[in-house]
């Protein structure tokens, strides 16, 4: 993010869906790297699907540990994904990250998270144009998967100033008209540079060191937004689980 204020799946299947795990079976392992940045919506769609999580607090422990997950989702955080010395995890990280997709297993990263997925499949991550508040995307057209059902236009919430090169092989789902690569899926991973975990808890915590004129703004187009955005983080949150 790198910001300073705060059986064998058949061929392209990483486009149609991720590998399938029953519920009974499924666990989740959420990564996350600042206490301001849980899951938010996503926790709610996958308590109302029953699926169990756990959070990785990396920000506590500053380690990865063994887990019984089956499913793993990275959040965002205010360090970049190249800060490998001062944050040793990270690298830890991506080599679960690799681990994961070489065992067929679902990954969704958000913002750093998406980065962590870039970086950790040979892709350059790196400081570019700060996007801060609701932006519009454009999906690309003729797409399976999740992203689909999206609008052909669509607002998000965006906060990071760092992007990514996309990794051979990966293929890019939306752009942006400030910065370009927004999404791509990579075998059996999908990589959100924007965050479609908002709540109106976490927009007031996010916002609330901003200069006024940026707070106000973003405080006057949330309720426009918002509850789109929910809708769009149920689909990619029930993909995720599907």
């Amino acid at each position: 993010m790198k910001i300073r204020p705060l059986a064998r799946m058949p061929k392209h299947a990483h486009l149609n869906g991720l590998e399938h795990t029953p519920q009974a079976s499924m666990k989740i392992a959420i990564f996350q790297h600042a206490a301001s940045e849980p899951a938010g919506y996503f926790e709610t769609v996958f308590s109302e699907h029953k699926i169990p999580h756990e959070y990785i607090r990396l920000y506590e422990t500053n380690e990865v540990p063994a887990t019984g997950a089956t499913h793993f989702m990275f959040m965002g955080g205010p360090m970049s994904v190249n800060d490998e010395k001062e944050l040793p995890y990270l690298k830890e990280e991506k080599a679960l990250i690799r681990n994961a997709v070489k065992r067929g297993r679902p990954v969704l990263g958000i913002c750093l998270g998406a980065q962590l997925i870039a970086s950790a499949f040979g892709a350059k991550v790196y400081p570019y144009r700060q996007e801060t508040g609701w932006c519009r995307l454009i999906r690309e057209p003729d797409l399976p998967g999740a992203l689909s059902r999206f609008p052909a236009q669509f607002s998000v919430f965006q906060l990071h100033g760092e992007t990514f090169d996309l990794p051979a092989g990966a293929h890019l789902l939306c752009t942006g008209d400030i910065v370009k690569h927004q999404a791509f899926v990579y075998k059996t991973t999908l990589a959100l540079q924007f965050h479609l975990e908002l709540t109106d808890a976490i927009i007031s915590e996010w916002t609330q060191d901003m200069e006024p004129a940026t707070r106000e703004a973003i405080l006057r187009e949330t309720p426009q937004y918002l509850t789109e955005s929910n809708r769009l983080c149920r689909i990619i949150a029930e993909y995720f689980i599907a």
